[in-house]
């Protein structure tokens, strides 16, 4: 019997430009269906603005442009995943929510140096899930704080 130590950790699927991506479900507050979404002025290209989710002000991040993917029109499968960041909720836009699994930590790589393109910068690692490369989502380096501060300090001078 072996004594290296292993944990399952839940994983939310999610999907952007075909390939998929992974959080932790401790992560995720919610996983909503797309909804209208308040355009803010003079912010960051991928704030898409916010919206009013059970009385609380989101601010919205399309992940694809954080990723510096091209945009693409919203469609039935798009959603918002809701997030906790600090003490701020917040949601990432993505192509589709598709699935929660549970992933030995043992099967956790470093990104591989062979990966490219701005997204990089946001990648913890990937995961070999039988047939399936799961890239793990670093929501720390996500997201860019002073725009976010910049934004709830607005809020809270209203």
């Amino acid at each position: 019997m072996s004594d290296a130590v292993s944990t399952e950790k839940k994983l939310i699927i999610f999907e952007l430009k075909g390939k998929e991506y992974a959080i932790s479900v401790n992560e995720v507050m919610s996983i909503e269906k797309n909804m209208h979404i308040t355009r803010i002025p003079n912010i960051a290209p991928f704030v898409k603005g916010v919206i009013n989710l059970r009385g609380v002000v989101t601010p919205i991040i399309d992940l694809r442009l954080r990723f510096n993917l091209e945009e693409i029109p919203y469609t039935e499968s798009t959603r918002i995943i809701i997030i906790m960041l600090e003490d701020m909720e917040v949601g990432i836009i993505v192509d589709s929510a598709n699935d929660v699994v549970d992933v030995d930590t043992s099967l956790y790589e470093p990104a591989p140096e062979t990966i490219s393109g701005d997204e990089v910068d946001y990648i913890k690692g990937v995961v070999k899930l039988d047939k399936r490369l799961l890239i793990l989502v670093d929501l720390e380096k996500v997201f860019d704080r002073t725009i976010l501060r910049n934004y709830s300090t607005t809020k809270s001078d209203e």
